[in-house]
């Protein structure tokens, strides 16, 4: 059983009942949080890439927590910059590394980094028996495909916002790509640039796919292992 809890905007946990995950801490200045940073309990703390939206809170959070941060090795001397006793772990796209919850693998993401000569990424996790990808800050790609066929990830979260990552449309073609069974949709209705509507994309996502779109609104929590046997 795995319990996905949305704080907003990219940030996200995810718990199995023994370990915390969070992704993409920016809690302090997001519209949308539904926690403070100082309230915030994990064991890991995932960053996809270095702009603010995304590493957010992620030093203090690492400290209150002594949690360990994952992420490049370029985002994590931004993270050891604000925390400098923090426990990082450096990866690259394409690798792989064993955890006491399952994996964690690193995947190509195609946007900009927020750190000087940095990149950015997505990630795969094999979690509380699911596996689950996180698309990161990110356009539509051809080799999502590929992610799909050597990961097989149940679920997908994918930023629908536009003007900073791909729209509503390009979600859509994603989630045929990746050939997923059930997508959350984030980065959207932070700011008005990124306003979108989720049941509109909701209706033309499960029209053109096989997928089930789960809508989770900030605050909320969504049991993926029970919704996974459902279906």
């Amino acid at each position: 059983m795995v319990d996905f809890t949305y704080y907003g905007h990219a940030c996200f946990l995810l718990d199995d009942g023994k370990y915390k995950l969070l992704f993409d801490p920016f809690l302090t200045g997001n519209p949308l949080a539904t926690i403070k940073a100082a309230d915030v309990k994990c064991d890991y703390i995932l960053i996809t890439h270095a702009h603010g939206d995304h590493i957010g809170d992620a030093p203090f959070i690492a400290q209150q927590n002594n949690a360990e941060v994952i992420s490049t090795p370029e985002v994590l001397e931004l993270v050891k910059a604000g925390a400098g006793n923090a426990t990082v772990h450096g990866m690259n796209l394409g690798g792989s590394l064993k955890l006491p919850f399952g994996s964690v693998k690193m995947v190509t993401a195609h946007h900009s980094a927020g750190a000087t000569g940095g990149i950015p990424c997505g990630f795969v996790v094999h979690f509380g028996g699911e596996v689950i990808y996180f698309a990161g800050d990110t356009s539509v790609f051809g080799d999502m495909r590929l992610i799909g066929e050597l990961e097989k990830p149940q679920w997908a979260i994918l930023p629908i916002g536009d003007n900073y990552t791909m729209g509503p449309k390009e979600a859509t073609k994603a989630i045929e790509l990746l050939d997923v069974r059930h997508v959350i949709p984030v980065h959207y209705n932070t700011w008005p640039i990124i306003e979108q509507d989720a049941k509109a994309f909701k209706r033309m996502a499960e029209a053109g796919t096989r997928a089930k779109i789960h809508v989770v609104n900030p605050g909320a929590t969504l049991e993926l292992s029970v919704v996974e046997n459902s279906v």
